[in-house]
């Protein structure tokens, strides 16, 4: 039987635009423009198709729920009253009526990320002892997180979530290439795994043949809309590349910087442990440290793929970073001095320079009370802010527009101002030391050392 029935005698001519639908027993009126933004594929299109030949559909469903799904239809926003039900009827509902997409896009829209209004909404609970490892998100608010031998998946509403158990020990490096398969990597196991999350299966398996003909474990994972990026070390940690595959057929496409370390080759023995892809540039950032007895020293690289060529080798030293990452939106790179703990800035427009950084912080360059302040510390890009942790904290960085001055006649670009903010409410600051952001639609996720939980932060305006 069809999900709804026509009656006899319409109440209105076959030309009109107005369309009335009979839900559980309560009419609604309507347009046709209106049902016709749901797509032809969905029971609204159907509904208003069959409505001029048939008379007043009747539909036997909810209609205080048609009646919320109603108005997302018309305004592409959820009304202020779907608050009053449980997410999880508005899902159901809405893949019957076949707009599930549209509510998707209505809940997490990236669109809809406030920086300065995130605060800790809810706490996400895992399954096990293991704490989080990595966090892959995917743009519309679906994420997946590892911990231990197990990566758990949370679907867009955070309300469904699935475990499956992997062959890694721990997993290392991961990244999310649908809301069901992820790559993913570790640097205890050999190659690349493909993983179908929903059936818990190893799709592709990918592998760097090294020189020596040993494991190549995976340093770290990254991608553009077309590519694949891994970077490998082989299992003797005497040689690394990167690798370049074509994210669709997951076929190589080509390789770079490969290295085979000979004697005392410190920067050759780096392998990248950071990778992102920089889009308005065309451009990979690579980026590797590495401690040892005169301190931590690492380089950053800025790679053209079509090429296979360095555009733009930083090698660091006086203040290496703990952390570092780029944005295009900024049109900048930022890291985290790892002695210091500041937060520096560089201007992608100056690429080249010798040193480039500029402090954003206090410029307390070198040692605090005999302790690195920025070990451990994370910083992140999202849009157009930059998110650092600091210990339990995190400072929110936004740029300031100010009136046009040159910064120096060495360079002739206009000086940039950042500003810093502590995210969140008094209760979301401090606790245990921040180990992962992550971003996904309107969200951030939060994960903290020695515990079993993802925090999720987003706008008191926003979700349900």
């Amino acid at each position: 039987m069809p999900p709804f029935e026509g009656l006899a005698s319409p109440p209105y001519s076959s030309e009109s635009n107005i369309v009335t639908i009979d839900v559980g027993g309560q009419l609604f009126q309507t347009t046709k423009q209106t049902l016709a933004l749901a797509g032809p594929n969905s029971l609204f299109g159907r509904i208003s198709d069959s409505s001029s030949r048939q008379g007043v559909p009747f539909v036997d469903r909810d209609p205080d729920l048609f009646s919320v799904l109603l108005s997302l239809l018309r305004t592409g926003n959820l009304p202020s009253k779907a608050k009053a039900f449980d997410v999880q009827d508005l899902i159901f509902e809405s893949q019957f009526y076949g707009i599930d997409n549209l509510l998707v896009n209505s809940v997490s829209n990236p669109s809809q990320f406030e920086a300065f209004n995130l605060e800790k909404s809810m706490v996400l609970a895992l399954n096990g002892r293991d704490s989080p490892s990595v966090i892959a998100s995917t743009p519309f608010g679906s994420f997946h997180v590892a911990h231990g031998s197990k990566i758990t998946s949370f679907d867009w509403s955070l309300r469904k979530k699935n475990t499956i158990l992997t062959q890694f020990t721990a997993v290392d490096s991961m990244l999310a290439i649908s809301p069901s398969v992820v790559a993913a990597g570790a640097t205890d196991f050999s190659g690349l795994q493909i993983l179908d999350l929903e059936n818990g299966l190893v799709k592709h398996s990918l592998n760097w043949e090294n020189v020596t003909r040993s494991s190549s474990t995976v340093q770290a994972i990254g991608s553009s809309p077309e590519l694949l990026f891994v970077s490998f070390e082989s299992g003797r940690r005497n040689s690394n590349s990167i690798m370049v595959y074509d994210l669709n057929t997951l076929s190589p496409v080509t390789e770079i910087g490969h290295c085979e370390i000979y004697g005392a080759e410190l920067n050759s023995a780096i392998p990248s442990t950071k990778l992102s892809w920089v889009q308005g540039r065309n451009l990979l950032m690579a980026s590797g440290s590495h401690s040892g007895p005169s301190g931590v020293s690492g380089d950053i690289k800025f790679w053209d793929i079509r090429s296979g060529n360095v555009i733009w080798d930083l090698k660091e030293s006086v203040d290496c970073f703990s952390d570092v990452t780029v944005s295009d939106d900024l049109s900048a790179m930022f890291k985290v001095g790892v002695n210091s703990g500041e937060v520096f800035f560089s201007d992608l427009r100056n690429l080249g320079a010798e040193n480039p950084w500029v402090c954003l912080g206090d410029k307390r360059r070198g040692f605090i009370n005999g302790k690195k302040e920025g070990v451990g510390c994370k910083i992140e890009s999202h849009g157009s802010q930059v998110f650092c942790s600091k210990g339990g904290d995190i400072e929110l960085w936004s740029e300031i527009a100010m009136s046009s001055k040159k910064r120096s006649e060495e360079d002739g670009l206009e000086e940039r101002v950042f500003r810093k903010n502590l995210m969140g409410k008094v209760k979301d600051m401090g606790g245990n030391k921040i180990t992962n952001l992550g971003f996904g639609g309107n969200k951030m996720f939060v994960t903290r050392k020695d515990q079993q939980t993802v925090e999720v932060w987003q706008s008191s305006s926003r979700g349900f």
